[in-house]
C-alpha cells in the first residue's frame, strides 16, 4: 500500500476532479462543454465493471470490461481508488487509470457518485471535488421524464437516489464547489471558474514542452 502511495506522489501530474451529482442535473452537458473548450486539457479515467459491453462500446474505452474474480482482487489488493455495486454489477476506478491520465499532464476527471466521493476522501488523491446539483426535485423529475428513456420503476429509483445525494451534497466540506445548475451557462461560467487556474497549469506546461 506505501509503494502505490509513493508512485501516486511522485506522478504529480494536474490535480483531478471529482464530479458528482444526480443522473438529470447536467453533468454530461457540462463535461461536454468544457472537454469541447479545453480540448487537450482533460482526460477521463477509463472506469471498470463487471457488466457486459452494450453495442458500440469498446473495451479499454468506454470500460475495462472484467469479471467479478478479477475485479475483487483488485480491490482486495488496494489496486482501487473508489469502487461501488450498481444494478448487481460491480464498477470502479482504478488508481493506474487515473495515473494513466496523469502521465500525459491531463486533468483526470472522475464521474462518480456520492459513495464514491467518500471512499476518494479517504485516499491521498487530493482531487478538486465539485458537485452538480438541479435547482430543485421538481425541475429534476420533469427532465429525467422528458428525457423519455425509462420505465417508472427506474425512474423512481432515480429520484430517490437524487433526493439523498441533494442531501449528502450539503454536508459542509464535502465538496470544494457545488454549482447548482438552474441556467446552463452561469452553471458553465460556475465551473471553469472553479478550474481555471489546474486549466492554466496544464495550458502553461504543453506550452513549453
Amino acid at each position: 500500500m506505501r509503494d502505490l502511495c509513493t508512485k501516486e506522489k511522485a506522478m504529480a501530474g494536474p490535480r483531478p476532479v471529482v464530479f458528482s451529482g444526480p443522473s438529470g442535473a447536467g453533468k454530461s452537458t457540462l463535461l461536454k462543454k468544457l472537454m469541447k473548450e479545453y480540448d487537450g486539457v482533460f482526460g477521463f479515467s477509463v472506469s471498470h465493471t463487471t457488466r457486459n459491453p452494450r453495442p458500440g462500446e469498446e473495451n479499454g474505452r468506454d470500460y475495462h470490461y472484467v469479471t467479478r474474480e478479477v475485479m475483487q482482487t483488485g480491490i482486495d489488493k488496494g489496486d482501487f481508488i473508489e469502487n461501488a455495486e450498481f444494478s448487481g454489477n460491480m464498477y470502479g476506478t482504478s488508481k493506474a487509470a487515473v495515473q494513466d491520465v496523469q502521465a500525459k499532464n491531463l486533468i483526470c476527471i472522475l464521474d462518480i457518485d456520492m459513495q464514491g466521493v467518500k471512499n476518494i476522501k479517504r485516499t491521498d488523491l487530493s482531487p478538486i471535488y465539485i458537485s452538480i446539483q438541479p435547482p430543485s426535485m421538481n425541475v429534476l423529475e420533469k427532465r429525467l421524464r422528458d428525457r423519455k428513456t425509462e420505465s417508472e420503476e427506474s425512474l423512481l429509483k432515480r429520484l430517490h437516489a437524487a433526493q439523498v445525494d441533494m442531501e449528502i451534497s450539503k454536508e459542509p466540506g464535502l465538496f470544494d464547489v457545488v454549482i447548482v445548475n438552474d441556467n446552463l451557462e452561469d452553471a458553465y461560467e460556475q465551473l471553469k471558474a472553479a478550474l481555471l487556474e489546474e486549466i492554466n497549469k496544464v495550458k502553461k506546461i504543453n506550452m513549453s514542452s
